[in-house]
């Protein structure tokens, strides 16, 4: 278990910080942006878990633990010797959210549009995390083509942001309450 009894170390005055393995990076290095992503997603289904209750509010709450995983996952190069036995997402984590998404589409209304966030707020706070998603799942594509990620940990993350898709539109009266794009629809408003 993790113990901290100092909060402050002075260690990322410089600009730097260290990555799991002890590595010492700068700040703004593309495996720091991904598992930081990560961090802010964490965030908001922080806020998301305020707005739910009973299974919804475990799901989440399973999901927020897997994204501590993740982020370890992220702050743990996979070169080098330090890397044995390091925390790693796991396909059945992504089987799991695929398991969540096929249960939750099950009773869904059919999508008949593309689909404005908004809603419930729950929904609303949802559709915030699914694009903190997206954009964690972006950091990890790019760290991805420079150095190795553990690809259950990319594919987590594509599952997450559809999770989430699902996930908004239950909240929302399982699609009845969804607010639908209509193309063009305000060009001639005034």
């Amino acid at each position: 278990m993790v113990k901290l009894d100092k909060i402050y170390t002075r260690g990322g005055d410089s600009g730097q910080t260290s990555l799991v393995d002890g590595t010492r990076v700068a700040k703004h290095t593309l495996r720091v942006t991904a598992y930081g992503e990560v961090d802010e997603l964490n965030s908001v289904l922080g806020l998301v878990r305020q707005q739910v209750d009973g299974d919804t509010a475990t799901m989440v709450a399973r999901i927020q633990n897997d994204l501590f995983d993740l982020g370890a996952d992220l702050a743990t190069p996979e070169e080098g010797g330090k890397s044995a036995g390091a925390l790693r997402i796991t396909d059945g984590q992504v089987a799991r959210l695929e398991g969540e998404i096929d249960t939750m589409n099950s009773v869904l209304e059919p999508l008949r549009s593309f689909i404005l966030p908004g809603g419930s707020a729950a929904s609303a706070f949802v559709h915030l995390a699914r694009a903190v998603a997206r954009r964690a799942e972006r950091a990890a594509s790019a760290l991805a083509e420079r150095e190795a990620v553990n690809m259950a940990a990319r594919r987590y993350l594509t599952r997450l942001s559809d999770h989430l898709f699902v996930l908004a539109r239950r909240l929302n009266d399982d699609g009845r309450a969804d607010l639908l794009w209509v193309p063009g629809g305000t060009r001639d408003a005034t």
